[in-house]
């Protein structure tokens, strides 16, 4: 493997990655708040049908609804998972790395704002979730905004990006020698042209 290295030439993305996490924390808290005002607890609009829904539902769980006797847990958590990033993000050179962690950091915060200012108390706070997608749990554009930065990581590993911006690369060309015997090869073809000269010169100076 070779790793292409030109972090000299890119600018830090932590403004980027802020940036992203700003938005997504925007949106996520206006359409939290549009859902508030427009319903009660229970009540639903069909967006597609009865397979997309707008609803209220109040979760005091993890993503998802998941495991809902443990909000405490789930808001030290995500807090650590917001500094974590914060200080990740120092060290991001990548456009893509600044979009993917900004996704997962205004995620993680938007679900935060929820439970430290919900009722009924802070640390304990609901977060609001109002996205039904068929038998799928219910959930909010903070949760989809993990979820998309999750599958971005996976992706931009898998291509071989690191968060400085270089890429590791496969050595394709196994099958072809060296750069370094190439340059024995030619090496050896002049030595064999120098021959050939000295055989002329002989030959003259007979």
């Amino acid at each position: 493997m070779t790793t292409t290295d030109k972090t000299g030439a890119r600018p830090r993305r932590y403004l980027l990655l802020l940036l992203v996490a700003l938005a997504a924390i925007g949106v996520d808290f206006l359409t939290k708040e549009w859902v508030l005002a427009t319903f009660a607890e229970g009540e639903y609009l069909d967006v597609i049908g009865d397979f997309v829904r707008f609803t209220l539902v109040f979760n005091t769980g993890a993503a998802f609804s998941m495991g809902t006797d443990f909000t405490w847990v789930f808001t030290c958590i995500a807090s650590l998972v917001v500094i974590v990033i914060g200080y990740m993000g120092l060290r991001v050179r990548s456009v893509w790395w600044g979009v993917t962690l900004g996704l997962m950091m205004g995620g993680a915060a938007g679900n935060l704002v929820d439970r430290f200012f919900r009722d009924p108390a802070p640390f304990h706070g609901a977060v609001v979730d109002f996205i039904s997608v068929g038998t799928f749990p219910v959930f909010n554009v903070a949760d989809s905004c993990v979820v998309v930065g999750a599958c971005l990581v996976v992706a931009l590993t898998f291509k071989g990006i690191n968060l400085d911006g270089t890429v590791i690369e496969e050595d394709r060309d196994s099958g072809r020698g060296p750069v370094g015997a190439e340059g024995d090869e030619n090496a050896g073809g002049a030595g064999e042209t120098g021959s050939t000269g000295d055989d002329t010169t002989g030959g003259r100076g007979q």
